[in-house]
């Protein structure tokens, strides 16, 4: 299926709020759905026998910084029978009233998820809503902050180690 074929059978499934977005400017077109929807778009779009996105090859966390107080995933699907793919992203705030932002999780679909959503809670705190294991997966556990946030600002020292050089 291509791009267009795709977006027509998310709205066919979901319906026409189903993309707030689409960007067809680039070499890798891509739509942006509702945070809420995620888990569901990609369980229908795993499940579809049209589709089978059996790999999520890369789940990428973004921060738009505090000017803009948001934050992205890109999620980059791709069916190995049918050799297509689909990029997908949503966009949330980075922060409600000083609580992390929670997303859905979708390592329930794709067991790659799993470490891949750690790895964004880790480096950028997002709270993967229904994930079996969120947990620090670079960092230690007591490590304060979230390191590729734009705003993070470096802890002076960690167990009495001299952090910043």
């Amino acid at each position: 299926m291509n791009f267009p074929e795709l977006k027509d059978l998310l709205v066919q499934q979901f319906g026409e709020t189903v993309i707030v977005a689409e960007n067809i400017q680039t070499l890798q077109s891509s739509i942006t759905v509702p945070v809420e929807r995620i888990a569901d778009i990609c369980q229908f779009l795993y499940e579809n026998s049209q589709t089978y996105f059996d790999f999520l090859e890369c789940l990428t966390a973004l921060d738009n910084g505090p000017e803009l107080g948001t934050m992205e995933i890109i999620y980059h699907l791709y069916s190995i029978p049918y050799e297509h793919s689909l990029i997908l992203k949503i966009l949330f705030s980075r922060t409600n009233e000083g609580v992390l932002p929670k997303v859905p999780t979708v390592s329930h679909i794709w067991r790659t998820a799993n470490w891949h959503e750690r790895e964004a809670f880790d480096l950028m705190g997002i709270q993967f809503v229904g994930h079996p294991d969120l947990r620090r997966i670079l960092l230690p556990a007591d490590w304060e902050g979230f390191p590729l946030r734009k705003d993070y600002t470096e802890q002076e020292t960690y167990h009495g180690i001299k952090v910043k050089y």
